[in-house]
């Protein structure tokens, strides 16, 4: 293989106990005759010792940058900063704690150099190297993630949480990372996944900490993680499955809807009004929640005529909502079930007025 250049991004937060170790390791890949490195520490504004240890790192290796932040932001944020650093034909990812072993990003940079892949992934659920024995629900919610993000982005990846992520420079020069913290991971596959990029993945060990040793992803992480997988990937969907995602936002909004409409009647608020009310208060819900998870990236805003279409689609599904509300409760039909009847109806108009006239 031709001579190439690695850029390692090392995004560093209170790491003082294992960053020496982990760039000594790091550096070990230079070794190899034909594989130059730049190791580009991001310093997230530790409190310990760390960032005098990687100032110190960088004055004795001209391979190594420091970079620093003035105030803590989370790893997607360091990776974000390191990205738009990287020099290198080749960018990777090494977390600055050691759960991983350096030495096996020579492995992984391979199918990038010979032109198989785009973007390699290490996987610590292939393959038979060693493993340390951990937590088990941190295993079930790897892979519960693992498999929603697979569904979405219709990959059959083992690992979608896993650091070591290896790319060609050029693909993931135009990704815009937006995630400060660990949803960086389902965020990344997504995107690399809908740029339609040719993906491999390989086995690494794992070599695990403990939360005593410094381990800082927790459930909240998790949490997120799903809202990531279905943020970034929720507008990439095939229409059959969109409406679907769509229904969970209108399930929401009819929620709103039902439970606002009968708060004001039980408060003596005529049915016009309890109606009308209740359906504006859901249709913004539903309006928010779908620019924030399902048509956010096709939502324009810069002509006077998606604005009109999007008046006229509310106002139309209002108008609608009314009507059948009003009409089933005149034949004797339960005030509740009127509502919820014609909250159904209107979830369907609602999605094929914003799907094919304002988004």
């Amino acid at each position: 293989m031709s001579p190439a250049t690695l850029s390692i991004i090392v995004p560093c937060f209170d790491e003082e106990r294992t960053l020496q170790s982990c760039i000594e390791r790091v550096l070990e890949l230079k070794h190899e005759d034909d594989l130059s490195l730049e190791i580009i520490i991001v310093d997230d504004c530790s409190r310990d010792r760390s960032l005098a240890i990687a100032r110190e790192l960088e004055a004795r290796h001209p391979e190594i940058r420091v970079l620093q932040h003035v105030r803590n932001q989370g790893k997607g944020a360091a990776l974000r900063t390191g990205f738009r650093e990287a020099t290198g034909e080749f960018v990777a990812v090494q977390d600055a704690d050691l759960e991983y072993n350096p030495l096996e990003l020579r492995k992984l940079v391979e199918p990038l150099r010979d032109g198989r892949a785009d973007v390699v992934i290490g996987s610590r659920f292939k393959g038979s190297g060693p493993h340390r024995v951990l937590y088990f629900w941190h295993y079930v919610g790897n892979a519960i993630l693992t498999f929603l993000s697979n569904m979405f982005t219709d990959l059959n990846l083992t690992d979608m949480e896993s650091c070591y992520k290896v790319f060609r420079r050029e693909a993931i020069r135009d990704i815009q990372i937006e995630e400060d913290r660990f949803g960086f991971e389902p965020e990344i596959v997504a995107k690399v996944a809908h740029k339609k990029l040719r993906i491999y993945e390989m086995a690494i060990s794992y070599d695990g900490r403990t939360y005593a040793e410094g381990k800082k992803i927790n459930w909240r992480d998790g949490v997120r993680a799903l809202y990531c997988i279905f943020r970034y990937n929720s507008y990439h969907l095939p229409l059959p499955i969109q409406f679907f995602a769509y229904l969970v936002i209108g399930f929401i909004a009819g929620l709103v809807n039902l439970a606002i409409f009968l708060g004001l009647l039980g408060f003596g608020v005529s049915l016009p009004v309890s109606t009308l009310s209740a359906f504006v208060i859901a249709a913004a819900v539903n309006y928010f929640l779908c620019i924030a998870l399902l048509f956010r990236h096709k939502a324009r805003w810069k002509t006077t005529g998606e604005i009109i279409a999007y008046i006229l689609v509310v106002a139309t599904a209002g108008v609608v909502d009314l009507g059948i509300t009003s009409a089933l409760v005149a034949i004797g039909t339960a005030a509740w079930l009127a509502k919820i009847l014609a909250s159904i109806i209107g979830v369907v108009l609602n999605y094929l007025g914003r799907r094919y006239l304002v988004f």
